[in-house]
């Protein structure tokens, strides 16, 4: 058994590594709260714009669906993978990871596969295994509308250019603050969704509908990956949260357990001295 002094360092220690976990656990928490409000107001816009975008191409010739919706042999894909850049946030980074190499193996196996990441973690890993063409970290220290805009700007520009036949995002979609689901999503080409018969018939459009969808597709492409970046983003602080939660519970249990041993040490170390008194007295009697 470790000496009283070993086990008052050790409790000593975890008692300064539970305030850090918990002062984290607090930061993520705020975090969460901002980026979760964030994430939940966008959500309903970003689907009806993209649900729009979709019917009217539906309704329109394969030909007029412009750039962006043209359907090639893919044979060079792009994958943008979004990560965080900081660890400490338990599976949140793995799954991703995992999530890139299974698309890799099983859909595009024999493909020429391209990365694009946003964030240190998943450069770090995949930038050993995979061909990636940048890595964008600083997008997070302000993560707004605008600055992700330049990113799907790039990346419209890749495919519009030929560059790549098929680009698809890899990232985490916030459930919960214990839920994270690692998701694949496709942004370009564009997918209009198939429906039945002529649903804009009764109505008139102005301009016309080729113009209306030319004119939408950059700002839906542009909301659609904002909206992924801000998923993960709040996706990543809701498993910061729940990692550090844990490890506050798990480093409060040990320090528990150690106290329980220092205070048997402790008990079985003054009895020692009690009897060696008592064994010295009844010595000196005798």
């Amino acid at each position: 058994m470790a000496n009283l002094k070993e086990i008052r360092n050790r409790i000593t220690s975890i008692g300064s590594t539970m305030k850090i976990t918990s002062a984290m656990k607090m930061v993520s928490a705020a975090k969460l709260k901002k980026a979760q409000d964030a994430i939940t107001a966008m959500r309903p816009y970003a689907d009806k714009l993209t649900e729009l975008l979709q019917n009217l191409s539906a309704t329109l010739d394969s030909n007029n669906g412009g750039t962006y919706a043209e359907q090639r042999e893919v044979s060079k894909v792009l994958l943008v993978v979004v990560s965080s850049n900081r660890g400490l946030c338990g599976g949140f980074n793995t799954s991703i990871i995992k999530k890139t190499d299974r698309v890799i193996s099983e859909k595009y196996q024999g493909k020429d596969i391209t990365l694009y990441t946003i964030g240190k973690k998943a450069n770090d890993i995949l930038s050993k295994k995979y061909n990636v063409i940048k890595n964008n970290i600083e997008i997070f220290d302000n993560l707004t509308f605008d600055n992700v805009t330049v990113i799907a700007e790039e990346l419209m520009d890749l495919f519009s250019k030929g560059d790549y036949d098929k680009i698809e995002i890899v990232y985490n979609v916030f459930k919960n603050a214990a839920t994270q689901v690692a998701t694949l999503e496709q942004f370009l080409p564009i997918q209009p969704i198939e429906i039945e018969g002529n649903t804009s018939a009764d109505y008139i459009f102005e301009p016309t509908k080729e113009e209306i969808v030319e004119a939408l597709i950059p700002k839906s492409l542009k909301t659609q990956l904002y909206k992924a970046i801000r998923d993960s983003y709040a996706a990543e602080h809701g498993a910061r949260m729940t990692a550090m939660h844990k490890a506050t519970d798990n480093a409060k249990d040990l320090r528990n357990d150690l106290l329980l041993t220092y205070n048997k040490a402790r008990q079985a170390a003054i009895t020692g001295e009690i009897l060696e008194i008592v064994g010295g007295a009844e010595a000196l009697n005798n």
